[in-house]
């Protein structure tokens, strides 16, 4: 500190910065340089074709198909994901009897609040082979339980009418749990006096969720649907471990194709302009989330 705070400061930041610019920065330049080759991944040469590869991309149909499974998700998971988190928080947080206070949670909210928090320690991995077992044809707990009751048992992951779907319940499911526990964080540091006032004007609990409950969380709910965005363009690892983008391709999404195009038919340039297309996705995606939010910060200002 004798030669002053700077140098300190850059001492300290210079190692982390330049491991990250290696590790991180220089894949994604390398990828943009690789989608513009021939390269098939385990070869010296590497020809130039120019933007060949993204021409080809344009009349690719299990690239579109691809594409359209993410935008499905997309449109549908951050919509289901928030509204039963919110649903779930507002339980718990509201959902007993009134006090002096105006608004009370159920009992053993803490023990709820666990349990919906569960599949967060778990991996991806363990989720997806856990759920590919319950939805088994023959020994699955899904069907057991439908054969139970006399009603017909479906191959879900072995129908490409219900193999998407049944991987969206899954992907919904995974994360509901975090956007309970955050949404109820954010719910307990609104002033109980606030609800107090409301409940004694006559406003029921499903007005003062969508009154004062929303408006108050919505900083929030653009974090969490910001997040669930990105992870809706990617879905990789539940896709690939519980139907590898099948039956016949029904299921696939855009990650899942870019590794099976780089790993399967050894297409690493093709797959690196996947990848390219997949980067800038995103970024939109999250760019446009990132100005709706603040555009509208800015008109209720």
């Amino acid at each position: 500190m004798r030669h002053g705070k700077y140098p300190l400061i850059i001492a300290f930041l210079l190692p982390p910065l330049a491991l990250y610019v290696l590790f991180v920065i220089s894949p994604y330049l390398q990828a943009f340089q690789i989608s513009t080759t021939s390269w098939l991944g385990y070869s010296a040469k590497a020809d130039p074709v120019g933007l060949a590869n993204f021409r080809t991309m344009l009349h690719d149909d299990r690239v579109w198909n691809a594409i359209g499974n993410n935008a499905i998700l997309l449109a549908v998971v951050p919509v289901l994901t928030i509204a039963l988190g919110l649903f779930f928080a507002t339980m718990l947080s509201m959902g007993g009897r009134s006090d002096r206070a105006g608004v009370s949670g159920v009992r053993g909210t803490a023990v709820y609040r666990l349990v919906y928090f569960f599949p967060q320690v778990l991996s991806v991995v363990i989720i997806a082979l856990l759920w590919r077992e319950i939805y088994h044809p023959n020994n699955g707990l899904l069907n057991g339980a439908l054969r139970a009751l006399g009603l017909p048992a479906p191959t879900w992951l072995g129908d490409p009418r219900t193999a998407f779907w049944c991987v969206l319940a899954v992907m919904v499911w995974s994360n509901v749990g975090f956007y309970v526990v955050l949404f109820g964080a954010a719910m307990s540091a609104i002033p109980r006096d606030i609800y107090e006032a409301v409940l004694l004007d006559g406003a029921s609990r499903w007005v003062t969720l969508r009154r004062v409950t929303v408006p108050l969380l919505w900083d929030t709910v653009q974090v969490a649907w910001i997040y669930l965005a990105i992870a809706a363009l990617d879905g990789f690892i539940l896709v690939q471990q519980m139907t590898n983008g099948g039956p016949n391709f029904s299921s696939d999404v855009i990650g899942l194709r870019m590794y099976n195009t780089a790993f399967s038919e050894n297409k690493f340039g093709y797959a690196s302009a996947i990848g390219v297309v997949m980067f800038f996705l995103t970024l939109t995606v999250a760019v446009l989330a990132l100005r709706a939010a603040r555009r509208e910060r800015i008109e209720h200002s």
